[in-house]
């Protein structure tokens, strides 16, 4: 049998295989509340056949947005708005949905990618004063963000839990938390963003400590019986920067505190990365993960074909694989997988015609 079409346990939460759909931002939301865009888009793809989809990294704050146009769960009116979004999904498909919670940090305060990116100072239509663990931007010659005071941690580790609260009142069935590419939770863990020194900054153990705290937060805030998990960058691909060990040791950390999963990307934090681009250049970091904890890791980064992902967790690198590009281009990547693979997922009884003529369907 297709090792990617094997159930997988993750805390509580069994999915049909192994294949996750990431976050990925839509740039759409109408003051952090979701929209037409949002149900559209989460409706298509709660009918891909996947295990598992992931919302896209949803604001915290208004403060924590990455662009003016990012989804929110900070207040009554987004948690409205993101419970009509997930309206049709739910209806027409059991495909369990997570959420991943963010804080884009020094990296709020953006144009949308399609009007360029560039950083909004504040005062500027869409722009505000971002913060971050120290006043460093993340580009040289742009404006710094605010070093974040006692009362802003203590205010953003509040946040966190207001979001995933409000995401258990949601019935969402599980939350990962962002601490990768670059925003807020990875520029903390990070010796190049963070310059800090007090009891959040210099050693290891105190730059891990925000996300720590936050994973506390999140997990007492949250279902017991529904996992939290966190996605991190293993490393900065910059000499000097966070790394493999370091998250190697957090990972231990997490996987002590009750976390459930650890999905494994990389870069984000520093303009001077020099990134090795190739088709599965980040499951090696994924396998390293692996190798010191016991709770489920994902992999994810360039992974586009059937066989590749059956690779990775037939070679154990992963226990399951993350589709993010893919999966937008080709919504229905888990019904091409399976008819390849010589496997099966379920899909909605209006479009079970569809498979091919002349062979087993692989939709049931």
């Amino acid at each position: 049998m297709s090792h990617l079409f094997t159930p997988l346990q993750i805390g509580q939460l069994a999915l049909a295989n192994r294949i996750i759909i990431a976050p990925m931002c839509q740039y759409s939301a109408d003051e952090g509340k979701a929209t037409d865009w949002h149900s559209v888009h989460i409706a298509t793809l709660a009918l891909s056949g996947a295990g598992l989809m992931f919302l896209e990294d949803t604001a915290i704050s208004a403060r924590g947005r990455i662009t003016a146009g990012d989804l929110g769960l900070w207040d009554d009116a987004t948690e409205a708005a993101l419970a009509t979004a997930l309206a049709a999904a739910r209806h027409h498909s059991a495909i369990p949905i997570g959420i991943q919670l963010g804080h884009a940090g020094r990296k709020a305060s953006h144009a949308r990618p399609w009007e360029g990116g560039a950083l909004i100072g504040a005062g500027q239509p869409g722009g505000w004063t971002s913060v971050a663990p120290s006043a460093l931007p993340f580009l040289d010659g742009t404006a710094p963000p605010e070093a974040a005071s006692a009362s802003d941690i203590a205010d953003i580790i509040a946040d966190f839990a207001g979001a995933a609260r409000r995401a258990g009142r949601l019935g969402l069935d599980a939350i990962e938390i962002q601490g990768a590419h670059g925003y807020l939770l990875h520029q903390f863990l990070s010796p190049l963003s963070n310059q800090r020194s007090d009891n959040y900054g210099g050693s290891l153990e105190n730059r891990m400590r925000l996300t720590l705290e936050v994973f506390d937060a999140v997990r007492a805030a949250f279902p017991a019986d529904k996992p939290v998990g966190i996605r991190i960058s293993a490393m900065d691909w910059v000499d000097g920067g966070w790394d493999v060990e370091q998250s190697q040791v957090l990972a231990r950390q997490l996987e002590q505190r009750g976390c459930a999963f650890i999905h494994v990307s990389s870069s984000g934090v520093s303009a001077l990365q020099k990134i090795p681009v190739a088709p599965g250049f980040q499951v090696p970091l994924a396998a390293a993960i692996r190798k010191v904890v016991k709770v489920p890791v994902i992999a994810v980064g360039l992974i586009t074909t059937p066989s590749q992902a059956e690779a990775v967790l037939a070679d154990g690198h992963a226990d399951a694989v993350a589709l993010a590009r893919g999966i937008m281009y080709n919504p229905h990547w888990a019904w091409h997988a399976a008819a390849q693979l010589g496997a099966t997922v379920k899909a909605p009884p209006q479009y079970l015609r569809a498979a091919p003529m002349g062979a087993p369907s692989p939709l049931v």
